[in-house]
């Protein structure tokens, strides 16, 4: 049956030589990789209580609502088959924009920096947040091939801020950046929340100050801010062996009556409803707009810019922004079709145009929180 899969992608070789071996061959490659990055999660089901969203049985967290999740075969379906209509992106683009950093905050003012992907520095009442920080070439369980970067981070690492607290919304390569925490955890001693199930993985690499959340579980820090993690339409695995043996989520920081919303990586699902019935609207909300193509495939764990409109209007989100895109290819769109997606399912939604938006890549948005 593969066959006529190779003769069709041998031929799109012929055409385009250089991005079928990033975008087949070293994928592909990756994910046979996994093997020997396979690593073994935290050991909590025996005390693990649970029932909702995890199975004692099988050792696997699990989706509340869309619990379909794509197979191995249909992954190379989308490689082998389906991938031809894959969007070139280009080898490389520069930044325009240069974070005027440091920033003096006036009571009730956030200011956001868009670093890359879902790297964002969220700078709000004395506290310095990252969200998935990601710094790496690569996004990948080996450092020489993998999905790259075609732009630089944002802002360079050694001109961030004191950082006070990293939230990571799941363990893949492109989320969990384990260089990079590295990092941060050696200069900044940050504390680090994680999913459960993954607080061994980071302490394994001599990461400290690490906590772990399970869905609605809230850490409190620094007396006035409240953390708490929520759930996501998605899945987590590092390897072939390890699938859904931690959580995955996304995040409300909370101070005063205040609300900031994390989405990390998710595809479209009634969580959003359940986050706005326990919490109320959202302030600010981060939503993830990329890596949606083909649909077929991604449609369980990666929203497209229509359904992050829905998510925004589910969460009564009085302000919006786009993230998870423009950095990695991982997937078929073209690399500015989020953006373009996003202004479209706006217009036909009739969101206002400056409720929901995107920031380039080192922009910095001062933002001022209204009652």
């Amino acid at each position: 049956m593969l066959a006529p899969a190779i003769l069709r992608n041998m031929s799109y070789i012929s055409q385009n030589f250089e991005y079928t071996i990033a975008m087949r061959i070293s994928l592909l490659f990756v994910f046979f990789c996994f093997i020997i990055s396979y690593v073994h999660t935290e050991a909590f089901a025996q005390r693990y209580i649970g029932k909702d969203h995890y199975n004692h049985k099988t050792g696997e967290f699990f989706n509340t609502y869309n619990k379909n999740e794509s197979s191995f075969m249909e992954f190379l379906k989308w490689k082998f088959w389906d991938g031809q209509d894959a969007k070139l992106w280009p080898e490389w683009i520069d930044n325009e924009f240069e974070p005027s950093l440091p920033i003096s905050l006036e009571d009730h003012e956030v200011a956001i920096t868009f670093i890359n992907h879902a790297t964002l520095l969220i700078q709000i009442n004395g506290l310095n947040i990252l969200t998935d920080p990601v710094w790496s070439e690569r996004v990948s369980p080996v450092s020489w091939i993998g999905p790259k970067r075609v732009r630089a981070p944002g802002l360079d690492f050694d001109r961030l801020p004191k950082i006070d607290l990293v939230i990571i919304s799941h363990n893949h390569y492109d989320h969990m950046d384990l260089a990079t925490l590295k990092k941060i955890s050696q200069k900044h001693g940050a504390t680090i929340l994680v999913p459960i199930g993954d607080r061994k993985l980071l302490q394994d690499e001599g990461i400290k100050n690490v906590k772990s959340l399970d869905w609605w579980s809230t850490e409190y820090f620094k007396e006035k801010f409240k953390v708490t993690f929520t759930p996501a339409q998605h899945f987590s695995s590092r390897g072939l062996f390890d699938k859904n043996e931690s959580l995955w989520g996304g995040y409300i920081i909370r101070f005063n009556d205040y609300k900031i919303f994390f989405a990390g990586d998710t595809g479209y699902s009634q969580h959003f409803k359940d986050i706005h019935k326990r919490f109320g609207p959202m302030d600010i909300s981060f939503l993830p707009i990329g890596a949606y193509a083909p649909r077929w495939f991604m449609k369980t764990v990666h929203m497209n810019p229509a359904e992050a409109v829905k998510a925004h209007q589910d969460l009564k989100s009085k302000y919006s922004i786009g993230m998870h895109f423009g950095t990695f290819q991982l997937t078929d769109e073209a690399i500015y079709k989020p953006v373009e997606e996003l202004q479209r399912a706006k217009l036909k939604n009739n969101i206002p145009g400056g409720s929901f938006g995107v920031l380039d890549v080192g922009q910095t948005l001062l933002h001022k929180l209204m009652p």
